[in-house]
């Protein structure tokens, strides 16, 4: 694998959100990440689900206004922050036991968009949250839950792989929840069991 020198101006294009750059960290860094997961889990599942909660939390990061100041160290920064995840995800008892064939799925509690549009008042919450967002997570948001396209149909429309989509999709959804607690609508409930 070669390895890549990041700089100031990588860096900027990150927080600008320039899609090929974040395209190129994500595809440099989940190589990395998997090889380093994949020896010390088991589960592809467990793998993948720590490398986006990763990706997720450096993202946020360099948003932030004390965040990455020394881009010749982003390496190290996405290694340390996989690094807590993975203590993180060991401490958890939903790790720690074995599940039983018969146990029940764990309830989604993601945002469930269709379950919001079930009233007039609240689509109109819907859609003036969704044009309050980037244009980037607003045509992703509609494309997967409204329009209900296939997710290679919208990776092959944004020009990402599925690997990708999921980092695009996790950070919309994030960026919807914000804005429509924001908006002074209730937030989403779970499903009662």
């Amino acid at each position: 694998m070669e390895f890549f020198s990041f700089d100031e101006a990588y860096l900027k294009r990150l927080r600008e959100r320039d899609f090929p750059t974040e395209q190129h960290f994500v595809a440099y860094f989940r190589k990395l990440l998997v090889i380093k997961l994949r020896s010390r889990l088991r589960g592809s599942q467990a793998v993948e689900d720590i490398a986006q909660e990763t990706f997720l939390r450096v993202f946020k990061a360099m948003s932030s206004e004390r965040g990455i100041r020394q881009p010749e160290r982003l390496g190290a920064f996405v290694n340390s922050v996989c690094n807590n995840v993975l203590q993180e995800f060991y401490r958890s008892s939903d790790h720690a036991a074995p599940a039983d064939d018969d146990t029940p799925e764990p309830v989604d509690k993601v945002l469930d968009l269709d379950g919001f549009l079930v009233s007039k008042e609240t689509r109109e919450q819907v859609r003036k949250v969704l044009a309050q967002l980037p244009e980037k997570d607003r045509l992703l948001l509609r494309a997967i839950f409204l329009e209900e396209k296939e997710k290679d149909q919208v990776c092959t429309e944004f020009g990402v792989d599925r690997d990708y989509l999921r980092v695009l999709l996790h950070r919309a959804k994030n960026n919807f929840r914000v804005f429509y607690v924001k908006s002074g609508a209730e937030g989403p409930r779970a499903p009662k069991q």
